[in-house]
């Protein structure tokens, strides 16, 4: 009787714990629908890495351009329109990619991406990608696909270069008071757009929006002049062409 009833008492706070997490979850994420949200885990963790603020600026949804919104769904999510965060045919792709033996690939959409940097911290657990799934249908439910692309827009990271940054770290430890020394890590892509192009996200054109959308599966380890980001930009760039227009939301 005893052990029967320290199971029910264990079951009841469980079940007390997933009510409160999902209540304070929703309520995260109904919050982010209205409130710009003011940093990310990783925003964070590049900040106290290269010891110094991270570039961004927020621009709301009409104020980015068409050009840049075409390219980052070319480059990152194609089916973004149409899914409800997770895109299938891709991930099904994916792990028969990875089964054969080759570079392991991933299948994450603009949805999934924005909901792990947004609401959650730095690694890889089953744990974490449970939680992922979860926001992600969170935010495809409340926020709705405009406001979905505006804040990935305005939290992803954009480079630049590691070695950049540690050269700048190495210029402001020494007390210089140089442009280069005040190199910070950029997210959000009006402060890309400044960064890169001197220029506001609105005024890109489509080959310097593919540039930007190019460097986004790895903004720290290559930069735009890399062998990868300028196969990539060739291929965000003939998407664009071809159908971009109605891949638009």
């Amino acid at each position: 009787m005893i052990t029967l009833f320290l199971f029910y008492r264990v079951i009841k706070w469980i079940f007390r714990l997933l009510m409160a997490f999902i209540a304070i979850s929703l309520l995260w994420v109904v919050a982010y629908r209205f409130i710009n949200p003011p940093t990310t885990a990783l925003m964070s963790s590049r900040s106290s890495l290269y010891d110094i603020d991270c570039n961004q600026s927020w621009v709301d949804y009409q104020s980015i351009g068409n050009n840049i919104k075409m390219a980052v769904i070319c480059g990152e999510d194609q089916r973004f329109k149409e899914h409800h965060g997770f895109d299938f045919k891709a991930i099904q792709k994916a792990i028969q990619h990875n089964m054969s033996g080759g570079k392991v690939r991933g299948a994450s959409t603009i949805s999934q991406q924005t909901a792990k940097n947004v609401f959650l911290w730095e690694g890889r657990s089953w744990v974490r990608k449970g939680l992922e799934v979860w926001f992600t249908a969170l935010i495809e439910l409340v926020w709705g696909k405009e406001r979905i692309l505006e804040v990935y827009l305005n939290i992803i990271e954009f480079g630049p270069s590691e070695e950049l940054l540690l050269k700048a770290q190495t210029l402001r430890a020494e007390g210089s008071e140089s442009e280069k020394a005040k190199i910070a890590p950029v997210f959000g892509i009006e402060a890309a757009s400044q960064f890169y192009f001197n220029t506001p996200c609105n005024n890109l054109t489509k080959t310097q929006a593919a540039k930007l959308a190019s460097i986004l599966p790895c903004p720290s380890s290559c930069g735009m002049n890399s062998a990868f980001a300028y196969k990539h930009r060739l291929f965000i760039l003939r998407c664009m062409r071809k159908w971009g227009k109605k891949l638009m939301l």
